[in-house]
């Protein structure tokens, strides 16, 4: 499996924007898919974005033409983009990987408000 840690989270005011990463314990080569979920106070924990290792990416409704998923291989690392935040982007946001297993990181806070 491989161990991941979440940076970026934070404070930010509606319309900002914040930019998530994900550093990996290995080389995202060898893991076929990567993404982020979010999980909102009271609710359950959906998918945000996923990008394959061939770069094809997958967005929830709710966050397109907002938010934008990116890999650096050389750098083991995962991106996210994103802006135009609004209050209901607010939550935990958590990465994952997976290959023939799952391997999710412990989340970083994400808090859009005035």
């Amino acid at each position: 499996q491989v161990q991941l840690v979440e940076s970026g989270g934070g404070l930010v005011q509606p319309g900002g924007s914040l930019r998530l990463s994900c550093a990996a314990s290995r080389s995202l080569s060898s893991i076929n898919r990567m993404g982020w979920y979010r999980q909102a106070p009271g609710k359950e924990r959906e998918l945000v974005a996923i990008i394959t290792s061939g770069n094809i990416t997958t967005y929830a409704d709710s966050v397109k033409g907002r938010f934008t998923i990116s890999r650096d291989n050389a750098k083991n690392t995962v991106y996210l983009q994103m802006n135009s935040l609004r209050p209901e982007d607010t939550a935990v946001y958590y990465c994952v990987a997976s290959r023939t297993w799952v391997s999710w990181g412990k989340g970083t806070l994400v808090t859009v408000s005035s």
